[in-house]
């Protein structure tokens, strides 16, 4: 993203500006964390990638073309799993791979392998109301892997997990990405969680600028209890709190 800029309707003839000029690089097969102040722009960032908001202006490029979000594919693990409760969990995957013309005659190897990615397989034809909501959030990964995304935008997708399903699904993310050597943007409010996921991390500030890029710098696998993220942490908060009012 190259001076990318974004702004809403305001009072009056007003407009209140979320993104102004905003930069952003993101290395193919990397896992870069977004963190920032609640209604900074993190999401509308994440949209305009999507291809569900347009920019006002600015460049994307793509492998150095400059290109529109109809060039590359972005799948997108919401906070809430946002799965059709009327569907099995089988038919949730189905519905998104018709969606993106995947011809038919791969749907049923596709569906099996990221449902037996995930962990699920034995819950093809169960309904989502019958998951728990960790489970729920595991079909919504099944569901992006399937399509095979350029990019994988996740919205604070652990945010409304008890912290003991919330971890272990941040050990499977790791696992899956690896597995798949797909890229991710991945929001967050929890620096922790960040630090524990990421090789970078992107600080926004109210404004939505982003002001400083942390290079984690960890080997994998990375473990909660080590006492280098403590003192990552630190760091990365005391620039935070340096710049930010939150």
């Amino acid at each position: 993203m190259e001076n990318v800029t974004k702004s809403f309707a305001g009072e009056g003839d007003g407009r209140n500006v979320v993104l102004d000029n905003v930069n952003l690089e993101i290395e193919s097969g990397s896992f870069v964390s977004l963190m920032g102040p609640s209604g900074c722009g993190k999401s509308t960032l994440l949209n305009i990638l999507a291809g569900i908001l347009e920019m006002d202006s600015g460049t994307l490029r793509y492998d150095g073309e400059s290109v529109s979000s109809d060039d590359f594919f972005a799948a997108y693990v919401f906070q809430e799993p946002r799965l059709l409760n009327w569907r099995t969990v089988g038919e949730n995957i189905r519905f998104v791979l018709r969606d993106q013309d995947i011809p038919e005659e791969e749907y049923d190897e596709r569906i099996t392998r990221e449902l037996k990615r995930v962990g699920l397989l034995d819950e093809r034809d169960a309904y989502p109301l019958r998951l728990s909501g960790g489970m729920q959030q595991r079909v919504g990964l099944a569901r992006a892997l399937a399509v095979n995304p350029d990019l994988i935008l996740m919205d604070e997708p652990f945010s409304a997990l008890d912290e003991l399903t919330a971890r272990k699904l941040r050990r499977d993310v790791i696992t899956l990405w690896q597995e798949t050597d797909t890229t991710i943007l991945f929001v967050t409010h929890d620096i922790v969680e960040a630090i524990y996921l990421a090789d970078r991390i992107l600080l926004m500030d109210e404004s939505g600028d982003i002001f400083e890029e942390v290079d984690i710098g960890l080997s994998r696998p990375r473990s909660f209890e080590d006492p280098q993220l403590n003192d990552i942490e630190a760091d990365v908060m005391d620039d935070f709190y340096s710049r930010v009012d939150a």
